[in-house]
Protein backbone atom coordinates (compact mmCIF):
# COMPACT_ATOMS: atom_id res chain seq x y z
CA UNK A 1 0.00 0.00 0.00
CA UNK A 2 1.49 3.34 -1.05
CA UNK A 3 2.22 5.97 1.60
CA UNK A 4 2.25 8.73 -1.02
CA UNK A 5 -0.20 11.52 -0.13
CA UNK A 6 -2.48 13.14 -2.63
CA UNK A 7 -1.96 16.82 -3.27
CA UNK A 8 -4.70 19.03 -1.86
CA UNK A 9 -7.47 19.66 -4.34
CA UNK A 10 -7.99 23.21 -5.60
CA UNK A 11 -10.76 25.06 -3.84
CA UNK A 12 -13.70 25.49 -6.19
CA UNK A 13 -13.68 29.28 -5.89
CA UNK A 14 -9.96 29.31 -6.77
CA UNK A 15 -10.33 26.97 -9.76
CA UNK A 16 -9.84 29.38 -12.66
CA UNK A 17 -10.54 26.85 -15.45
CA UNK A 18 -13.90 26.11 -13.80
CA UNK A 19 -14.72 29.77 -13.11
CA UNK A 20 -14.02 30.62 -16.76
CA UNK A 21 -15.96 27.65 -18.13
CA UNK A 22 -19.62 27.56 -19.25
CA UNK A 23 -20.48 25.86 -15.93
CA UNK A 24 -19.03 28.85 -14.05
CA UNK A 25 -21.07 31.43 -15.98
CA UNK A 26 -23.66 31.89 -13.22
CA UNK A 27 -20.88 32.73 -10.76
CA UNK A 28 -19.42 35.28 -13.16
CA UNK A 29 -22.85 36.86 -13.58
CA UNK A 30 -23.41 36.98 -9.83
CA UNK A 31 -19.98 38.55 -9.38
CA UNK A 32 -20.96 41.38 -11.69
CA UNK A 33 -23.95 42.02 -9.42
CA UNK A 34 -22.46 41.48 -5.97
CA UNK A 35 -19.05 43.18 -6.39
CA UNK A 36 -20.45 46.49 -7.69
CA UNK A 37 -23.20 46.39 -5.04
CA UNK A 38 -20.56 46.01 -2.34
CA UNK A 39 -18.43 48.81 -3.76
CA UNK A 40 -21.32 51.24 -4.19
CA UNK A 41 -22.35 50.63 -0.59
CA UNK A 42 -18.77 51.12 0.64
CA UNK A 43 -18.46 54.36 -1.35
CA UNK A 44 -21.84 55.52 0.00
CA UNK A 45 -23.45 56.00 -3.40
CA UNK A 46 -27.16 56.65 -2.91
CA UNK A 47 -28.17 57.18 -6.53
CA UNK A 48 -26.96 58.37 -9.91
CA UNK A 49 -27.63 60.47 -12.99
CA UNK A 50 -26.50 58.58 -16.08
CA UNK A 51 -25.13 60.28 -19.20
CA UNK A 52 -25.26 58.45 -22.53
CA UNK A 53 -23.92 59.56 -25.90
CA UNK A 54 -21.41 58.90 -28.64
CA UNK A 55 -17.97 57.61 -27.79
CA UNK A 56 -16.67 59.22 -31.00
CA UNK A 57 -16.99 62.92 -30.15
CA UNK A 58 -13.90 64.95 -29.23
CA UNK A 59 -13.48 68.04 -27.14
CA UNK A 60 -13.57 71.30 -29.10
CA UNK A 61 -9.85 72.03 -28.80
CA UNK A 62 -8.84 68.62 -30.17
CA UNK A 63 -11.42 68.73 -32.96
CA UNK A 64 -10.27 72.16 -34.13
CA UNK A 65 -6.60 71.20 -33.95
CA UNK A 66 -7.26 68.11 -36.07
CA UNK A 67 -9.10 70.22 -38.64
CA UNK A 68 -6.22 72.73 -38.83
CA UNK A 69 -3.69 69.93 -39.36
CA UNK A 70 -5.75 68.36 -42.14
CA UNK A 71 -6.31 71.68 -43.89
CA UNK A 72 -2.56 72.28 -43.84
CA UNK A 73 -1.38 68.83 -44.91
CA UNK A 74 -4.12 66.65 -46.41
CA UNK A 75 -3.32 65.45 -49.97
CA UNK A 76 -5.60 66.87 -52.63
CA UNK A 77 -6.82 63.40 -53.68
CA UNK A 78 -8.41 62.41 -50.39
CA UNK A 79 -8.19 65.63 -48.46
CA UNK A 80 -11.72 66.79 -49.27
CA UNK A 81 -13.36 63.80 -47.59
CA UNK A 82 -11.03 63.96 -44.58
CA UNK A 83 -11.70 67.66 -44.11
CA UNK A 84 -15.43 67.06 -44.43
CA UNK A 85 -15.27 64.54 -41.57
CA UNK A 86 -13.11 66.91 -39.51
CA UNK A 87 -15.61 69.73 -40.00
CA UNK A 88 -18.37 67.43 -38.80
CA UNK A 89 -16.25 66.55 -35.77
CA UNK A 90 -15.90 70.24 -34.90
CA UNK A 91 -19.65 70.68 -35.24
CA UNK A 92 -20.38 67.72 -32.93
CA UNK A 93 -17.71 68.75 -30.42
CA UNK A 94 -20.17 71.24 -28.97
CA UNK A 95 -22.01 68.29 -27.46
CA UNK A 96 -18.83 67.21 -25.65
CA UNK A 97 -18.52 70.68 -24.16
CA UNK A 98 -22.22 70.84 -23.26
CA UNK A 99 -22.09 67.43 -21.54
CA UNK A 100 -19.05 68.56 -19.58
CA UNK A 101 -20.79 71.75 -18.47
CA UNK A 102 -24.09 70.06 -17.58
CA UNK A 103 -22.34 67.36 -15.54
CA UNK A 104 -20.37 70.06 -13.71
CA UNK A 105 -23.48 72.09 -12.93
CA UNK A 106 -25.35 69.02 -11.70
CA UNK A 107 -22.44 67.91 -9.51
CA UNK A 108 -21.93 71.36 -7.98
CA UNK A 109 -25.57 71.29 -6.92
CA UNK A 110 -25.63 67.64 -5.78
CA UNK A 111 -22.69 67.96 -3.42
CA UNK A 112 -24.55 70.68 -1.50
CA UNK A 113 -27.48 68.36 -0.68
CA UNK A 114 -27.48 67.58 3.07
CA UNK A 115 -27.32 63.80 2.95
CA UNK A 116 -25.27 61.07 4.56
CA UNK A 117 -24.88 59.33 1.21
CA UNK A 118 -23.81 60.77 -2.12
CA UNK A 119 -26.73 61.87 -4.24
CA UNK A 120 -27.13 61.99 -8.02
CA UNK A 121 -23.56 60.95 -8.83
CA UNK A 122 -22.71 61.44 -12.51
CA UNK A 123 -22.32 58.04 -14.15
CA UNK A 124 -21.29 57.02 -17.67
CA UNK A 125 -20.22 54.02 -19.66
CA UNK A 126 -16.67 54.96 -18.71
CA UNK A 127 -15.26 55.42 -22.21
CA UNK A 128 -14.32 58.38 -24.43
CA UNK A 129 -16.53 60.99 -26.10
CA UNK A 130 -19.65 62.08 -24.23
CA UNK A 131 -18.78 59.63 -21.45
CA UNK A 132 -15.43 61.30 -20.91
CA UNK A 133 -17.03 64.73 -21.06
CA UNK A 134 -19.55 63.96 -18.31
CA UNK A 135 -17.00 62.28 -16.04
CA UNK A 136 -14.68 65.22 -16.64
CA UNK A 137 -17.28 67.83 -15.77
CA UNK A 138 -18.22 66.01 -12.56
CA UNK A 139 -14.59 65.66 -11.50
CA UNK A 140 -13.86 69.33 -12.24
CA UNK A 141 -16.79 70.25 -9.99
CA UNK A 142 -15.22 68.34 -7.11
CA UNK A 143 -17.52 65.32 -7.08
CA UNK A 144 -17.07 61.59 -7.36
CA UNK A 145 -17.97 60.12 -10.71
CA UNK A 146 -18.67 56.56 -11.90
CA UNK A 147 -17.58 54.67 -15.02
CA UNK A 148 -19.32 51.40 -15.95
CA UNK A 149 -16.93 50.16 -18.61
CA UNK A 150 -17.15 47.03 -20.78
CA UNK A 151 -14.79 44.99 -22.94
CA UNK A 152 -15.33 45.95 -26.59
CA UNK A 153 -13.25 45.34 -29.72
CA UNK A 154 -13.06 49.08 -30.44
CA UNK A 155 -13.64 52.53 -28.95
CA UNK A 156 -13.91 51.53 -25.32
CA UNK A 157 -11.25 52.35 -22.74
CA UNK A 158 -11.55 53.86 -19.28
CA UNK A 159 -11.26 57.64 -19.44
CA UNK A 160 -8.99 59.34 -16.87
CA UNK A 161 -11.73 61.34 -15.14
CA UNK A 162 -13.47 58.43 -13.40
CA UNK A 163 -13.02 58.20 -9.63
CA UNK A 164 -10.58 55.24 -9.37
CA UNK A 165 -12.60 53.43 -6.69
CA UNK A 166 -15.70 53.73 -8.90
CA UNK A 167 -14.14 52.45 -12.12
CA UNK A 168 -15.88 49.20 -13.14
CA UNK A 169 -15.23 46.69 -15.92
CA UNK A 170 -18.07 44.43 -17.11
CA UNK A 171 -18.17 41.43 -19.40
CA UNK A 172 -21.94 41.07 -19.64
CA UNK A 173 -23.91 43.85 -21.30
CA UNK A 174 -27.07 43.01 -19.37
CA UNK A 175 -25.34 43.31 -16.00
CA UNK A 176 -23.88 46.63 -17.02
CA UNK A 177 -27.37 47.77 -18.08
CA UNK A 178 -28.75 46.65 -14.75
CA UNK A 179 -26.35 48.94 -12.91
CA UNK A 180 -27.11 51.82 -15.25
CA UNK A 181 -30.81 51.56 -14.38
CA UNK A 182 -30.81 50.32 -10.77
CA UNK A 183 -29.37 53.43 -9.11
CA UNK A 184 -30.44 55.98 -11.72
CA UNK A 185 -32.84 58.76 -10.90
CA UNK A 186 -32.27 60.47 -14.24
CA UNK A 187 -30.86 59.77 -17.69
CA UNK A 188 -29.32 62.39 -19.97
CA UNK A 189 -29.19 61.22 -23.59
CA UNK A 190 -26.79 63.08 -25.87
CA UNK A 191 -26.44 62.41 -29.61
CA UNK A 192 -25.07 58.94 -30.22
CA UNK A 193 -25.27 55.74 -32.20
CA UNK A 194 -26.75 52.27 -31.78
CA UNK A 195 -25.80 51.93 -28.12
CA UNK A 196 -27.31 55.29 -27.20
CA UNK A 197 -30.56 54.44 -29.01
CA UNK A 198 -30.64 51.11 -27.22
CA UNK A 199 -30.34 52.67 -23.77
CA UNK A 200 -32.83 55.45 -24.53
CA UNK A 201 -35.60 53.20 -25.82
CA UNK A 202 -35.07 50.52 -23.20
CA UNK A 203 -35.67 53.01 -20.40
CA UNK A 204 -38.59 54.65 -22.22
CA UNK A 205 -40.14 51.20 -22.69
CA UNK A 206 -39.76 50.38 -18.99
CA UNK A 207 -41.32 53.72 -18.07
CA UNK A 208 -44.15 53.39 -20.59
CA UNK A 209 -45.03 49.88 -19.35
CA UNK A 210 -44.75 50.97 -15.69
CA UNK A 211 -41.98 48.49 -14.90
CA UNK A 212 -39.96 51.06 -12.96
CA UNK A 213 -40.49 51.31 -9.21
CA UNK A 214 -39.33 54.93 -9.22
CA UNK A 215 -39.57 58.07 -11.29
CA UNK A 216 -36.66 58.34 -13.72
CA UNK A 217 -36.29 61.67 -15.46
CA UNK A 218 -35.22 61.35 -19.09
CA UNK A 219 -33.52 64.30 -20.78
CA UNK A 220 -32.90 64.10 -24.52
CA UNK A 221 -30.22 66.63 -25.38
CA UNK A 222 -29.92 68.25 -28.80
CA UNK A 223 -33.23 68.61 -30.64
CA UNK A 224 -31.49 69.39 -33.94
CA UNK A 225 -29.88 65.93 -33.95
CA UNK A 226 -32.73 63.89 -32.53
CA UNK A 227 -35.54 65.40 -34.59
CA UNK A 228 -33.68 64.48 -37.78
CA UNK A 229 -33.59 60.84 -36.66
CA UNK A 230 -36.83 60.24 -34.74
CA UNK A 231 -40.24 61.49 -35.77
CA UNK A 232 -42.25 61.07 -32.59
CA UNK A 233 -45.28 62.80 -34.15
CA UNK A 234 -45.33 60.20 -36.92
CA UNK A 235 -45.43 57.51 -34.24
CA UNK A 236 -48.40 59.22 -32.59
CA UNK A 237 -50.15 59.66 -35.95
CA UNK A 238 -49.59 55.97 -36.72
CA UNK A 239 -50.95 54.90 -33.36
CA UNK A 240 -47.73 53.20 -32.22
CA UNK A 241 -47.44 55.48 -29.19
CA UNK A 242 -49.87 57.84 -27.51
CA UNK A 243 -49.48 61.60 -27.22
CA UNK A 244 -49.14 61.15 -23.46
CA UNK A 245 -45.95 59.13 -24.00
CA UNK A 246 -44.13 62.33 -24.96
CA UNK A 247 -44.31 63.28 -21.28
CA UNK A 248 -41.87 60.45 -20.54
CA UNK A 249 -38.98 62.69 -21.61
CA UNK A 250 -37.90 66.31 -21.96
CA UNK A 251 -35.93 67.59 -24.94
CA UNK A 252 -33.44 70.39 -24.19
CA UNK A 253 -30.79 72.34 -26.06
CA UNK A 254 -28.62 74.04 -23.46
CA UNK A 255 -26.83 72.91 -20.28
CA UNK A 256 -28.77 75.53 -18.32
CA UNK A 257 -32.13 74.23 -19.55
CA UNK A 258 -31.12 70.65 -18.82
CA UNK A 259 -29.86 71.50 -15.34
CA UNK A 260 -33.02 73.39 -14.36
CA UNK A 261 -35.20 70.47 -15.45
CA UNK A 262 -33.05 67.94 -13.61
CA UNK A 263 -32.72 70.00 -10.44
CA UNK A 264 -36.44 70.69 -10.24
CA UNK A 265 -37.46 67.12 -11.06
CA UNK A 266 -34.95 65.46 -8.77
CA UNK A 267 -35.99 67.77 -5.96
CA UNK A 268 -39.68 67.06 -6.52
CA UNK A 269 -39.48 63.30 -6.86
CA UNK A 270 -36.42 62.24 -4.87
CA UNK A 271 -35.55 64.69 -2.13
CA UNK A 272 -38.80 64.60 -0.15
CA UNK A 273 -37.23 62.05 2.24
CA UNK A 274 -34.43 64.33 3.39
CA UNK A 275 -34.48 65.50 6.98
CA UNK A 276 -32.67 68.80 6.61
CA UNK A 277 -31.62 68.91 10.25
CA UNK A 278 -29.92 65.51 10.22
CA UNK A 279 -29.18 65.14 6.53
CA UNK A 280 -30.84 61.72 6.39
CA UNK A 281 -31.86 60.13 3.12
CA UNK A 282 -34.05 57.04 2.80
CA UNK A 283 -34.07 54.50 1.38
CA UNK A 284 -30.41 53.60 0.99
CA UNK A 285 -28.88 51.02 -1.32
CA UNK A 286 -28.43 48.47 1.46
CA UNK A 287 -32.20 48.36 2.02
CA UNK A 288 -33.42 48.30 -1.55
CA UNK A 289 -34.06 45.27 -3.70
CA UNK A 290 -33.25 44.80 -7.41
Amino acid sequence: MSDEKLKSATLAYQNEPFLNSPDGRILRILSEYIEPFSRFRREQIQDTVVFFGSARFHNMESARENLRELQASAPAADGEESIKRALAAVEMARYYEDARKLASMLTEWAITIPARRRRFVVTTGGGPGIMEAANRGAKEAGGKTIGLNINLPFEQYANPYITPSLNFEFHYFFMRKFWFAYLAKALVIFPGGFGTFDELFEILTLAQTEKLAKKILVVIYGSEYWKKLINFQAMIDSGTISAADLALFKMVDTPEEGFEYLRDGLTKYHLAGITKKEGEVLPDIAKTRP
